[in-house]
């Protein structure tokens, strides 16, 4: 994917990671792919967009990934796809837009472990963004008009959900640092700066190259 560059955004619940990745994608002057990614696998492969929704970023205890990325090779035609539970066969539609999209066109990603789908092209740029609990509540019951209480069982449920759909589907472990090229608080640096501090860290990573 010579001359794309491809930021992909990992976030707790509650981070902002979304907006963040939004925002980034206006001022770059490219999309932002986030349940997109969704419609665009759905496209591709010829699965119903209803059962990417359902399976979205949640766990799974079924098969090993091995068997999982060793289909991945077979396509979307042959028998050994055919008869994968419709879990994985959402994930890797998935994994193969996330690739194709990154041929295509300069954006940023949002989830669906996109970092480590773009893990082996040089114009991939992985983020993570985290903050303190308190404040993700304090977002979180805010936008959803919810009690704190209920926020942070959401919070811990969806973070749960997706630490375990990551670290099964991926070699990684989610929202360890040592995985991503730039992990930032947003509680401390606010949306607007962890948008123009990921601009500059791209800056930096392009003069580099």
């Amino acid at each position: 994917m010579a001359g794309n560059t491809v930021i992909t955004i990992g976030r707790q619940y509650g981070s902002g990671g979304r907006e963040i990745g939004m925002r980034l994608a206006e001022e770059l002057g490219i999309k932002c792919y986030d349940k997109e990614l969704l419609n665009q696998a759905a496209k591709d492969s010829g699965i119903c967009e209803e059962l990417f929704e359902h399976h979205d970023e949640k766990p799974t205890n079924s098969f090993l990934y091995s068997l999982v990325m060793d289909t991945y090779s077979f396509g979307y035609s042959s028998a050994a796809f055919a008869d994968m539970p419709i879990n994985h066969k959402v994930f890797l539609a998935q994994f193969d837009a996330i690739k194709k999209l990154a041929q295509e066109e300069s954006c940023v990603m949002v989830g669906r472990c996109a970092d480590y789908a773009l893990s082996d092209y040089e114009g991939a740029f992985s983020v993570f963004i985290h903050a303190d609990l308190d404040k993700r509540i304090r977002r979180i019951a805010t936008k959803y008009e919810l009690s704190d209480s209920a926020a942070k069982d959401r919070i811990r449920k969806t973070d749960k959900q997706r630490a375990s759909y990551y670290n099964y589907y991926t070699s990684k472990k989610w929202a360890e640092a040592a995985g991503y090229d730039l992990c930032l608080d947003s509680g401390v640096f606010g949306i607007d700066g962890c948008v123009e501090m990921i601009k500059k860290m791209l800056e930096l990573k392009n003069r580099k190259i």
